[in-house]
């Protein structure tokens, strides 16, 4: 009999839902998506989560079983009561999103079943200790630059999420030489600096004419010289933190995934860069920043490590 998990991914512009099997493969029809955003009520975001659980829960194949949910989400969240408050979606501030699933699956497949909320990095991290990049390496970070920047930790094997749950949140770290105002109340957090839509903001304060990641990319691979310069600028700033959380936990490898980080291949030469000038310190120096060995299905996958790999979350 197959046994599958349901994955649910919660971000600053959509939200995913998918069946996912014990190899961590997604099944077939199964994925559905919906919009999030920062102008969306509270009632429009419960609106496409109900929308893709419900469609995901359906695609469940006859005579399957639906091991558990897992859940991912944007932080910050307050893990022990299922709570999330994204910092990017402003209209949920504590929204009982781990009972809110919890309750909607148990009526569409009659039983209650196991629901698990973690932070999103903490299942990105998760996703590329079992069948990404990061197999065979049990102290690593996983981090996403994309909209936002997250990150989660596993260390001596097991994926730390603090009692909180917030435990890798490195997108709030701050770094050196950057003054930028961030939503989280800090200044010069490696998210305000780093993120996809903050260095095409600062791209655009230095006269480049573009509005998106995309169009970033672009004119970075046709050598515009205020494009290239912000890479360079977010490279060293992602460099800084990845130095910083590597000198507090002394990583091995960080797995860089989203779709920032696809702004140019030089982005993680300029990481790699800003990390090498802690040479003095050996054991801060020798991290490997590798690209994410998954795809686009990556958070989906590490929220279904949640079920199928709980010996690894604490």
């Amino acid at each position: 009999m197959s046994t599958y998990a349901l994955a649910v991914d919660l971000g600053g512009t959509k939200i995913e839902a998918a069946l996912v099997d014990p190899a961590g493969v997604l099944l077939e029809g199964s994925r559905f998506r919906a919009p999030t955003g920062r102008a969306s009520t509270s009632e429009q975001l419960a609106a496409s989560a109900d929308s893709v659980v419900t469609q995901a829960v359906a695609a469940l194949p006859e005579g399957a079983t639906l091991a558990g949910v897992g859940i991912g989400s944007a932080g910050p969240i307050t893990v022990a009561h299922g709570l999330v408050s994204p910092l990017n979606l402003p209209s949920w501030r504590d929204f009982p999103l781990r009972d809110h699933v919890a309750a909607l699956v148990e009526t569409l497949h009659g039983r209650a079943v196991p629901t698990v909320l973690r932070m999103d990095g903490e299942c990105i991290t998760l996703a590329e200790h079992w069948v990404g990049a990061a197999q065979g390496v049990d102290n690593l970070m996983g981090m996403v630059v994309s909209t936002g920047i997250g990150g989660g930790l596993i260390l001596g094997g097991v994926a730390v999420a603090g009692p909180s749950g917030n435990a890798g949140h490195i997108g709030h770290v701050e770094v050196g030489g950057f003054d930028e105002p961030c939503l989280c109340g800090g200044t010069g957090c490696v998210e305000a600096v780093a993120s996809g839509p903050n260095t095409a903001r600062w791209a655009r304060e230095q006269g480049w004419v573009g509005e998106t990641g995309e169009d970033l990319a672009a004119s970075y691979a046709a050598g515009d010289g205020i494009a290239m310069a912000a890479v360079r600028r977010s490279g060293r700033a992602i460099g800084q933190a990845i130095a910083s959380a590597t000198a507090l936990v002394d990583l091995d490898v960080v797995a860089v995934g989203g779709g920032f980080s696809h702004v140019s291949p030089d982005l993680l030469d300029e990481v790699r860069s800003a990390i090498a000038k802690r040479a003095p310190f050996p054991f801060v120096a020798k991290v490997r920043v590798i690209p994410s060995g998954l795809s686009g299905e990556g958070p989906l996958i590490g929220a279904a490590a949640l079920v199928h790999r709980a010996d690894h979350v604490s």
